[in-house]
């Protein structure tokens, strides 16, 4: 546990270092941390720091530099950074903000995708929006040779195709038969609902009709699978005039993989969706990005009070974290708002 003393000095130092990006010595410590205390025991205390893993020395510097650890400890006990109202926000961001035109949900993922990038001078990413997963209407239609077309069509109009392989072969009776049994007993349900219901309903129903409605769910769920899986990445290239891992290309290029491949930054995304509020993942913590040097903050975004997606800054951990998070959580609500009114 670090006393008081201690903390002072390592908030100074990050400051300091996320402020200029050099290694912070102990004269300019002594200087600016407001303590009163000679260069020698700051070089106690430094040393102390180094020790629980905290900060730690270049090869070509005297100065000290945080490490992934000590940017956790900043984040999680220093930093003062306090979600704003949308009426309250930096001039720079207000106006920025002007570019979410809410005419067409995609445009609005790539504009504030944009705007992250922009904002940050580092990478912005953002998922596009789950669909709810309720279907108003579905329908099948013989293809012929055990192939039937299912129709799936959202409350919102959105209409998807997705063709089935049944056992054996079904005819135009049977499978209007089905139709009409799902959307009279299952239209305005979740696919999570029928799912459920399909379970406890199952040994009622004729076999084909509940073969039907499996493959029916099943088709649902794909079709969901496949509309999470879309995110959106602006300002890659600004990375490479980060300082810290400008010239390390190797490292770089993993990176650029995971932008181009998006699985794994899917799966981040994910996994911050279910969170509230604003999160950070900093060196290695996230596990997706190949970097000790980078960090990630992300935050989830609602529709119409339902969380949808998420979106976030990708950047050096040496990253002003205050303003990053105003960045990320003003944009998740003004993402919000721009997919709500549309």
């Amino acid at each position: 546990m670090l006393d008081d003393r201690a903390k002072t000095l390592l908030k100074t130092l990050v400051e300091r270092y996320i402020a200029d990006g050099q290694p912070v010595g102990s004269r300019t410590l002594s200087r600016t941390s407001g303590l009163d205390l000679s260069p020698a025991t700051i070089r106690n205390v430094m040393a102390d720091l180094e020790e629980l893993g905290l900060i730690a020395s270049p090869h070509t510097s005297a100065g000290r530099i945080p490490t992934a650890r000590g940017y956790r400890l900043f984040v999680d006990t220093m930093l003062t950074a306090r979600p704003r109202e949308l009426d309250h926000v930096p001039a720079d961001m207000a106006a920025a903000s002007g570019q979410l035109h809410p005419d067409q949900p995609q445009r609005v993922i790539a504009q504030a995708a944009s705007l992250l990038s922009s904002l940050s001078s580092f990478v912005g990413v953002v998922t596009a929006p789950r669909k709810a997963s309720v279907f108003h209407h579905i329908e099948f239609l013989r293809l012929g040779d055990k192939r039937v077309l299912v129709i799936l069509v959202a409350p919102d109009g959105d209409v998807q195709n997705r063709v089935i392989f049944t056992a054996r072969d079904y005819n135009h009776a049977e499978l209007l038969e089905a139709t009409n049994y799902l959307n009279a007993h299952y239209a305005g349900l979740t696919i999570e609902e029928v799912r459920g219901r399909l379970k406890n309903e199952i040994d009622a129903l004729r076999g084909e009709i509940a073969a039907l409605m499996q493959a029916a769910v099943q088709a649902g769920t794909e079709v969901l699978a496949e509309a999470t899986d879309n995110v959106v990445v602006s300002g890659e290239r600004n990375l490479l005039t980060v300082q810290d891992f400008g010239n390390d290309m190797s490292s770089l290029r993993r990176l650029f993989d995971v932008f181009e491949q998006k699985t794994e930054l899917m799966r981040l995304l994910d996994v911050s969706s279910r969170a509230e509020g604003v999160r950070i993942y900093i060196g290695g913590e996230s596990r997706v990005v190949p970097f000790e040097e980078l960090s990630v903050v992300t935050a989830p975004y609602e529709v119409d009070g339902r969380i949808v997606g998420t979106l976030g800054v990708i950047g050096p951990t040496r990253m002003a974290y205050d303003r990053m998070i105003q960045i990320v959580d003003i944009t998740s609500r003004l993402v919000g708002n721009a997919l709500s009114a549309k």
